[in-house]
C-alpha cells in the first residue's frame, strides 16, 4: 500500500512538471500568425535590452538597500587565540633610589583568547542621510530607464513589423504581375504561331517575364533577411517560424497622423529623466554642504578573554570587560576640500540646466523634422496611389488594344513596367509614411508605458 501511494505521488509530481513546463512554453512562444501588438508585447518581454535595464533596475534597489542598511545596529564578532614566545617586558624604576638600576619584569601569560562582540548604531552619518534622501530618485530614474528602453523596443519593432509587412505585400504584386506576363507570353506565342507578329514579341515577353521572377526571388531574400532583423529587434529565437498578420486596407489608416498636435516636453521620457537626474544633483549639493556636520554613532563592546600559562587550559578560567559609549567625529580642516566639491556640485546642477535647454531645442527640432518628413512623404504617398490607378488603367487599355492589333507589343512592356513599379513605390511609400509616423509620435512623446 506504502509502495502504491508513493507511486501516485511520484505521478501527481511529474504531471504537475509537465504543466508547469508547458505554461512557461506556451508563454514563450507566439502563435504561428501574429499581429503587430502581439510582436511588441513579446518584445517587452523578451527584448534583450529591457531584460537588461529590468536586471539593472534590481541592482539599483539592492544598491540602495545596502546603504540604508547603515541605519540599523551593526553586530560584529570578532576572534583571537594568541600564544607569546616572548612575553612584553615592563621595565620599572626603583622609587626608592630614582637614580638606581630599573628593574626588568615580563608582564602576562604565554596563551591567551579574545572573543569581543560589538554593537554599533548609526545616530548621524551624511553618507547614509544622502542615500536615505535619494533612493526614491534614483529609483525613479531606474524605471524611467526601463520605459525609454521600452519606447526605443516599441518604435524598433514596429517599423521592422511595418517593413517586413509591405516587403510581403511587394511579393503578392510581383506574382501578379508574373501572372500577367505568363499570360502575355502565352498570347504573344499563339499569335506567333498565327503568323500576326514576329517573334520578337514573344522574346520581349520571355525576358520580361524573367525579369520579374528574378526581382520576385531579391524580394524574397529580402523578406527572409527583414523576417531575421524583426526577429532580432523582437528578442524571438530565430528558429522558431514567424508569419506576420494584418489588415492591409488598415494601413492606410494607420498611416494617418493629426500634424495640429504640439510638443508638451513633460511627455518626453528624456525631459523625465533630467528632472530626475536634476533632483539627484541638488541632494549632491546639500550632501557636500553637509561637511562641517559631525559624524555620530553609539557603540557597545563585550569582550570575553581567556588567560593561562597552560595552552590546553586556556579556556578554563574567562576575564571578561565590557563598555559602551559615544563617538563622534568632526572635521575641524580639510584644506578647503569641502568648499571645492560644493563648488562642483553647484556648477554640476547649473551645467543640467543647460542641459534641459539643450534637449528642449533639440526635441523641438527633432519634431520639425521628423513632421516635415511625414508630411512629404503622404504628399508622395498620395500620388504615387494615384499613379497604381492611372497605370492599372492605362495597362487594361493598351493590353486590350495590342489584342485588336493597334498597338505593339513594346507599348504592353512599357506600360507593365510602369504598373509594376507604381506598384511597388507605392508600397515603398506607404511604408515611408508609416515610419515616418512613428517618428513623429516619439518625437511628441505619444508612446507611454
Amino acid at each position: 500500500m506504502k509502495v502504491i501511494t508513493l507511486l501516485v505521488g511520484i505521478c501527481f509530481l511529474w504531471s504537475g512538471f509537465q504543466v508547469a513546463q508547458g505554461q512557461t512554453s506556451a508563454a514563450d512562444t507566439l502563435a504561428n500568425t501574429i499581429t503587430l501588438e502581439e510582436c511588441v508585447q513579446y518584445a517587452l518581454n523578451h527584448q534583450t535590452d529591457i531584460r537588461q535595464s529590468q536586471i539593472d533596475r534590481q541592482i539599483t534597489d539592492g544598491q540602495i538597500k545596502s546603504k540604508l542598511a547603515d541605519w540599523y545596529p551593526q553586530l560584529n564578532l570578532n576572534y583571537s587565540l594568541q600564544h607569546y614566545l616572548q612575553l612584553p617586558v615592563l621595565i620599572l624604576p626603583d622609587f626608592t633610589n630614582p637614580n638606581g638600576p630599573r628593574r626588568e619584569v615580563r608582564t602576562g601569560v604565554q596563551n591567551s583568547s579574545t572573543a569581543a562582540l560589538n554593537l554599533n548604531q548609526t545616530l548621524f552619518n551624511r553618507d547614509v542621510l544622502l542615500a536615505n534622501r535619494t533612493s526614491h530618485d534614483i529609483m525613479r530614474q531606474a524605471s524611467q530607464n526601463i520605459t525609454s528602453t521600452k519606447i526605443d523596443v516599441t518604435v524598433g519593432v514596429s517599423k521592422a513589423f511595418y517593413d517586413l509587412l509591405l516587403t510581403r505585400q511587394q511579393q503578392d504584386v510581383l506574382a501578379v504581375q508574373i501572372e500577367r506576363l505568363e499570360r502575355n507570353l502565352k498570347d504573344a506565342v499563339n499569335q506567333f504561331n498565327s503568323g500576326i507578329v514576329d517573334k520578337t514579341d514573344y522574346k520581349r515577353a520571355t525576358i520580361a517575364l524573367n525579369n520579374a521572377k528574378a526581382q520576385l526571388r531579391q524580394a524574397q531574400e529580402q523578406s527572409k533577411a527583414k523576417e531575421a532583423f524583426l526577429k532580432f529587434q523582437m528578442g524571438y529565437p530565430a528558429g522558431r517560424p514567424l508569419t506576420v498578420q494584418f489588415d492591409a486596407s488598415q494601413l492606410e489608416a494607420d498611416a494617418r497622423l493629426d500634424t495640429t498636435q504640439s510638443v508638451v516636453l513633460a511627455n518626453r521620457i528624456e525631459f523625465q529623466l533630467l528632472q530626475t537626474q536634476r533632483n539627484l544633483l541638488l541632494a549632491e549639493v546639500d550632501y557636500n554642504k553637509w561637511g562641517l556636520l559631525p559624524t555620530v554613532s553609539a557603540f557597545l563592546n563585550y569582550n570575553l578573554v581567556y588567560q593561562n600559562q597552560e595552552f590546553g587550559k586556556i579556556y578554563s578560567r574567562s576575564f571578561p570587560n565590557s563598555l559602551f559609549g559615544v563617538t563622534l567625529g568632526y572635521p575641524i580642516y580639510q584644506g578647503g576640500k569641502r568648499r571645492q566639491n560644493i563648488k562642483i556640485a553647484e556648477l554640476q546642477l547649473e551645467r543640467s540646466n543647460w542641459d534641459v535647454v539643450g534637449l528642449k531645442n533639440s526635441i523641438t527640432t527633432e519634431y520639425t523634422q521628423a513632421l516635415a518628413q511625414y508630411r512629404g512623404n503622404w504628399e508622395v504617398y498620395l500620388a504615387l496611389k494615384e499613379n497604381v490607378e492611372l497605370a492599372r488603367e492605362v495597362y487594361d487599355i493598351i493590353q486590350l488594344q495590342y489584342k485588336s492589333g493597334v498597338k505593339t507589343y513594346l507599348d504592353v512592356i512599357i506600360t507593365q513596367t510602369d504598373l509594376r513599379a507604381s506598384e511597388l513605390n507605392y508600397t515603398n511609400a506607404l511604408y515611408q509614411v508609416i515610419s515616418s509616423k512613428l517618428d513623429v509620435e516619439k518625437a511628441l512623446g505619444l508612446i507611454t508605458f
